[in-house]
């Protein structure tokens, strides 16, 4: 008798669990997932973007100091255009987006492991700036490359970049910029760049994401959850997913980003002569907003 109630007991408990389990709302994909399960579905490719270009020209003529580079690469139609895109303008942390995919790319050809130890020796990596190893680096202590590629990308970690830039080689990744076909790469060592070329480089990070989904999913998913959201989702809604990256320095302020929109995009941001940092991202969020209602407004 004893069995026969434990056995009833388990089939309940069996039963309330599949009702649980068929009444759980299905587990979202990543935004990322359905734009590259859908990235040769072609939409509308006679949006003329003329109206959005005198929109964003109009705003800057507003603004009292600086000068901007935008790219702008719509992901479905395959549309471009740009506004100074070829400005060369210190990149600052934006170029940790291509570092850490430069990263991964060795990763995907199995000459390089996530899970190698790289000792942070001050006297050679010390960085000021971003970041939490200027404070809490050990000496001679070994972090993942895993670790610093995370930490350059979300919280900007200027020693974690400064490591991963040693162990890979300055030169390797000028010359893998370049092979992208980056035509403005650290030009008398400076790190210098515009916006087409990071607008090159962000799109790279899709198709990286494309041929190995686990690797350029988990990019995607640094660049989305960074500590930085001032600039390009500024002023979007909460909802939207931006990947993106965020570098300033005195007179700089740059964003660059993939926009997981019905109508998704690269929109690349860079300033220079800004007066104050607050504003000059206040000013890529005003742009970033301006191309996101543009975008919103289209109908495939």
């Amino acid at each position: 008798m004893k069995q026969k109630y434990l056995f009833l007991i388990a089939a309940v408990f069996i039963v309330i669990v599949a009702i649980v389990l068929l009444q759980r709302p299905p587990r979202k994909a990543q935004p990322w997932s359905l734009l590259l399960s859908t990235t040769n579905k072609q939409g509308r490719s006679n949006v003329d973007y003329t109206p959005l270009v005198t929109k964003i020209q109009d705003y800057l003529s507003t603004v009292p100091d600086g000068q901007f580079g935008i790219y702008f690469h719509d992901l479905h139609s395959g549309h471009i255009f740009g506004i100074n895109e070829q400005l060369p303008i210190t990149a600052a942390s934006t170029i940790k987006v291509p570092l850490v995919l430069y990263l991964n790319e060795l990763v995907a050809a199995g000459q390089e492991d996530l899970s190698t130890p790289i000792s942070y020796v001050k006297e050679r990596h010390y960085q000021g700036g971003n970041g939490v190893l200027r404070y809490d680096g050990r000496e001679d202590y070994p972090y993942s490359l895993r670790v610093l590629s995370n930490l350059a990308i979300t919280i900007s970690d200027n020693i974690a970049t400064s490591m991963l830039i040693d162990h890979l080689g300055r030169q390797n990744f000028i010359n893998y910029m370049v092979g992208l076909g980056g035509k403005t790469v650290y030009p008398g060592g400076k790190n210098v760049t515009t916006a087409a070329d990071m607008g090159l480089y962000m799109k790279e990070v899709l198709d990286f994401a494309k041929r190995s989904p686990q690797l350029g999913h988990r990019i995607l998913d640094d660049m989305a959850h960074s500590i930085f959201h001032t600039g390009i989702p500024g002023l979007l809604p909460p909802e939207i997913t931006v990947a993106h990256k965020e570098g300033d320095l005195d007179g700089i302020a740059n964003d660059v980003g993939i926009v997981f929109h019905d109508h998704p995009y690269i929109l690349t941001v860079l300033s220079i002569g800004i007066a104050d940092l607050d504003e000059g991202f206040s000013h890529i969020a005003a742009i970033s907003k301006l191309v996101f209602d543009y975008q919103s407004q289209l109908h495939r």
